[in-house]
This record gives C-alpha cells, sequence and structure tokens, in this order.
C-alpha cells in the first residue's frame, strides 16, 4: 500500500498539486480510455436524472461538467466522480417542489439554490474537518431509507412508463391516482416502455456472457454490458424517428438547447428569503447522505486499490462540486457506485478522469444535444427504474431481524415514513433513529462483575467463567466510555451491587474499555466515591488509558478518591485482598 506524508496548506485543498505533478502520459492514456467509457454511460443517466429532478434534460449534462472540474482538483480519491443520482434527483425534486412550482423559472432557482446549500455546509463540515458525521447513519437506517427512496422513484417513472398523469408523492396517492387512471394508459407508450425494459434487463443479463463467448475480452464485454443504457437510447431514437412515434402521441424528449451551462447567481439571489430557510433543513439532511454515500464508496475504492483516502479532502470536494453545480443552474450531485466501478473497471489512474469526462460531456452539450430530439421519455424512465438495483436492500430487512431487532425496528420506521410521507421526513427519522439507538445502547453500558482466571492475571465476567473472586472485593469491568445519559447508571448499578454484598470493602473499577470520561461522568464518579465512603467503602481505578488519565489529572478527582489507581487489575486485586480469603 502506498503511503504518504499528511498533506498541509493548499496541498490538502487541492490534492492536484500534489498528484499533478507525477502525471506522466501513461496515466494519461489510462485516463482518456476511462474518461470515454464512463461519458458513454453517463449521458443517458444524465439525462435522465435531470427529468426525474424536474429539469431539463440538459440540466443532467451540465451537473455532470463542472462539478466534476471541482471535484477533480480538490479531491483525494483517485475514481470517484460526481455527477446526478436518482436517489438525489428525488430529494432534489420533493424539496424544490416544496418552494415552487415544477417546471418553473423559481423551482429550476430553487433546485440550483439547493446544490449550493448542500454544497456550502459539506465546505463548512470538511473545512472543520467534521468526518466523523458519516457515522450518524447506522447502516440498517441507511439500508432502509435507500430502499423506500428507489420505491418511491419506481413509481414515480410509471407515468412516464403508462403514458398517463399519476401522483407518487408517497404510496398512498399513488395507489389512489394509478386506480383512478389505469385504464387511460395510452398503449404505445406502454410498449416502448416495456420494450424497453426487457432490453435493458436482456442486455444486463446476457450481453457480457454472449460477448465473452464471441471472443471479446471478458473486461472489454462487461464495459460494454454497463453501457447498455446507451446503446438502447440509440436504438430508441433511431426507431422513433423512423416510425415517427411522436405522431403516437408518444412523449419525446423534444428540443435540448445547445451550449454550455450559464454561470450566474443572479436567479438564485432573486428568491426571497423564506425559500432559503425553507431549503435549509432538506440541504443539510441531503448534505449528511451525500457525504455518507460517498465516502462508503470512496472507502471500498480506496482498499481495493490500496490507496490513501482524506475523508475530510473528500467532503470538501464534494462540497465545491455541488457549489459548481448550483453555479451552473443545474442540481446537487452525489457519488454513484456504478460510475465509480466503470472508472476503476476501465483503468481509470487518477481525478483527471473528471477533467476529460467534463470535456467531453460539454463537447456533447455543444454539438450533439439536436440527435436527442426524438428520445422517448419512457425510455428515459426504464433506464431510471433497471438502475434501481443499487438502492434497494431487501434482504437486510431479514438480516436485521434475525440480529438486532431494535436495528430492524429503526429500519422499517425509516422506510415507512419514506414511502408514507416523504423522502426528507424519511431521512430526518432514520438520523433521529440512529442517535436514539446510540444513546439508548450507551445509557445502559455492560457492566460485568469479574474475578480472577485460576493460574493466570486476566479478568472475566462471573456469570460466563469459572473465576476466582474475593468476599472483600468487588471488580467491575465498565465496558463503555461514560458520558452524561450512562452516568446514573452506573451509579445505580454500583449502588445495588455493594447493597447486595454487604461483605465489600473495596470496589474496583476496571477502566480498559473506558475510552473518555466527560464532566457528568466526572461528577457520577465524585457522587459514587463519597457515598461509597460514607458506607465504609473505597473506591478504587484500574487499567485507566493514558488519554483518561490526563483528563482526570486535571480535575480533583484523584485527590478526592478514597482508593488508590492501580497499573494493573491484577495488582489490584492481590493488593487488596492480601490478607482477605477468597472463595471460587
Amino acid at each position: 500500500m502506498r503511503s504518504s506524508p499528511q498533506p498541509s496548506g493548499w496541498n490538502a485543498w487541492f490534492p492536484i498539486l500534489h498528484w499533478g505533478r507525477a502525471y506522466n502520459r501513461h496515466d494519461a492514456l489510462a485516463d482518456v480510455t476511462a474518461s470515454a467509457v464512463v461519458t458513454l454511460l453517463l449521458i443517458p443517466q444524465a439525462l435522465a436524472y435531470a427529468v426525474l429532478a424536474g429539469l431539463p434534460p440538459v440540466t443532467g449534462l451540465w451537473a455532470s461538467m463542472l462539478p466534476m472540474v471541482a471535484y477533480a482538483l480538490m479531491c483525494s480519491s483517485t475514481v470517484l466522480g460526481p455527477g446526478p443520482t436518482a436517489l438525489r434527483s428525488m430529494m432534489s425534486l420533493a424539496a424544490a417542489g416544496g418552494v415552487a412550482a415544477v417546471g418553473s423559472a423559481d423551482f429550476a432557482a430553487a433546485s440550483a439554490l439547493l446544490a449550493v446549500l448542500v454544497g456550502v455546509t459539506l465546505l463548512v463540515m470538511g473545512a472543520l474537518r467534521l468526518g466523523f458525521v458519516a457515522h450518524l447513519l447506522s447502516r440498517p437506517v441507511l439500508a432502509g431509507f435507500t430502499t423506500a427512496a428507489a420505491v418511491l422513484i419506481a413509481m414515480g417513472q410509471v407515468r412516464h412508463l403508462l403514458g398517463v398523469p399519476l401522483q407518487a408523492d408517497d404510496a398512498l396517492s399513488f395507489a389512489r391516482s394509478l386506480w383512478q387512471h389505469a385504464h387511460a394508459t395510452h398503449e404505445p407508450t406502454l410498449a416502448v416502455g416495456v420494450a424497453a425494459l426487457a432490453l435493458l434487463l436482456a442486455l444486463r443479463r446476457a450481453a457480457q456472457p454472449v460477448l465473452v463467448r464471441l471472443g471479446v475480452p471478458a473486461g472489454v464485454a462487461a464495459l460494454v454490458a454497463k453501457a447498455a443504457p446507451l446503446w438502447v437510447m440509440l436504438l430508441a431514437i433511431g426507431l422513433s424517428q423512423a416510425l415517427g412515434l411522436a405522431r403516437w402521441g408518444v412523449a419525446v424528449v423534444g428540443d435540448i438547447p445547445r451550449g454550455l451551462p450559464p454561470l450566474t447567481v443572479q436567479p438564485l439571489l432573486q428568491l426571497p428569503w423564506s425559500v432559503v430557510q425553507a431549503l435549509l433543513w432538506p440541504a443539510l439532511l441531503m448534505a449528511l447522505l451525500t457525504f455518507v454515500e460517498q465516502i462508503s464508496i470512496a472507502r471500498d475504492m480506496a482498499a481495493r486499490r490500496r490507496e490513501p483516502l482524506d475523508v475530510n479532502a473528500e467532503m470538501r470536494a464534494m462540497g465545491a462540486a455541488n457549489v459548481a453545480a448550483g453555479f451552473s443552474a443545474a442540481f446537487n450531485v452525489g457519488a454513484s457506485f456504478g460510475r465509480t466501478a466503470v472508472v476503476a473497471d476501465a483503468g481509470g489512474r487518477t481525478p483527471a478522469v473528471g477533467l476529460i469526462t467534463a470535456a467531453l460531456l460539454a463537447l456533447t452539450a455543444l454539438y450533439l444535444t439536436p440527435l436527442l430530439y426524438a428520445l422517448p421519455m419512457a425510455v428515459l424512465a426504464a433506464i431510471i427504474v433497471v438502475s434501481l438495483g443499487t438502492l434497494t436492500d431487501w434482504a437486510s430487512f431479514a438480516r436485521h431481524w434475525r440480529y438486532a431487532r431494535t436495528d430492524f425496528a429503526a429500519q422499517v420506521l425509516t422506510f415507512a415514513l419514506t414511502v408514507l410521507v416523504d423522502l426528507l421526513t424519511g431521512l430526518a427519522a432514520g438520523v433521529l433513529a440512529s442517535l436514539a439507538l446510540h444513546v439508548a445502547r450507551s445509557s445502559r453500558p455492560h457492566i460485568a462483575v469479574v474475578g480472577n482466571v485460576p493460574g493466570t492475571e486476566h479478568y472475566r465476567n462471573v456469570l460466563r467463567h469459572p473465576v476466582v473472586t474475593h468476599p472483600q472485593v468487588l471488580g467491575l469491568r465498565v465496558d463503555e466510555s461514560l458520558f452524561f445519559a450512562n452516568a446514573p447508571y452506573l451509579e445505580q448499578r454500583i449502588a445495588d451491587l455493594v447493597a447486595s454484598h454487604p461483605q465489600v470493602r473495596h470496589v474496583v473499577l476496571q477502566c480498559s474499555a473506558i475510552n473518555a470520561i466527560d464532566a457528568s461522568a466526572l461528577d457520577s464518579l465524585r457522587a459514587i466515591n463519597d457515598r461509597l465512603r460514607a458506607a465504609g467503602v473505597r473506591l478504587h481505578l484500574s487499567e485507566v488509558k493514558g488519554p483518561v488519565m490526563d483528563r482526570l489529572q486535571r480535575s480533583d478527582l484523584l485527590q478526592r478518591l478514597s482508593g488508590q489507581v492501580f497499573l494493573t487489575h491484577h495488582q489490584a486485586v492481590q493488593t487488596l485482598a492480601a490478607d482477605a480469603p477468597s472463595q471460587a
């Protein structure tokens, strides 16, 4: 694994200053190849996700240009790149749609403003080195949310597949709307949509093995198969033009303006302050989700490629990408595991892949958009639906039910609220559920009465192992850091144990698992010490970690302690029980 000193100053904010100096011809050739492949994959996705966000298709291309440039300049991952994704597009639609009518100029401005707010949030968090926020969403909650989001996204695309107006804000409104309009299904649109779905699924499953049997190298065959959305899109455009599908009432993309994204902040500044306030909470939730997914993907790829990863640099880079998206009249962006895997499989070696891809997309926006006029909307809907497989994790529900019912309950709660209410409510509930579970578990830490394993200096739980104890010495191991939420439980637990062991004269807290003691817990230790002293019992500490001891030495606890601080728990028990009878 390659290692390098931690960057600082401008190198920390712009890693391109470091890796750019070592860039060579071999890197460039590999990056150009990877960029060409990912561009072919990104074009149909970008168009589809823009429509999902309630915006003109061209904004999907805009969301893939400057954001990629900004990210490439500031990232530490060699293969991950930002761009439009189904989940973020849906969340953008929900948030911006709450403050402006979908399709209006204010809606477009609100979508861009939301991207800027998400970006600023990530930039501030990255500047303050708050990378730990990636842990605020537990895996069960995240799986419940993304699975529910995939369900909502799929419901939202049914209207394009059926050719009828359907509401898909939540599951109940969708069911009612589908019941009311199912008889009005536009059959040509349905035929196009079903054909596109079938072809996409067939290519996903069969294209690679068929190409391999035809003698195509496995790596090339895999990349060709992953670009299936592009082949289906090109085929659909050709058939749409040849058959005149628009004349049959099949909705098509229509005119897509040529040109690069407009760089302006004027529409954003014209929005009233009330809109900014309304978007702040969604922006915070989306920033959290964006970073959690990004770091999960980036860490996975960094581990596979044995490369270092700077979590805070990733947060800043994605923040800059979202700001760039907002200033280029686009919508918020995030990481995609599918695109990242394509870059890695295609041999991408440096973040320059993002710079080259942005240039190729700019050429597409300048010269190729008129060719997309006849693309059926049902085909874009099919591309979105097929891509949702990476969001769903139905098997996790069964796993969490078997392993941890509380995690399962949080996952189901998140899923239900997301599907039945809306995305932002579901995500907020997931964050709160994750935090509540953590506090609930930490508020009742495992506190074991420990005894000596005969013939060793090890101490284990008296309920699990045959150990030796001493009636006058009560050894306790606290398996959690001490803080305000669990300090009262520690006080009560020690009081109950001492009351049930009247012969005890010494209580020894084995602190080997305690990594921190906050001010509330310090007050509780003082209270425990004073109460035990009043009852004729001395309090001792053993195996206190260095950082914890450093903080205790800045308090008066050690001076007030009725007992001693021992280096090891065995030393404490041997010293205190030297003249006391023992029992097994």
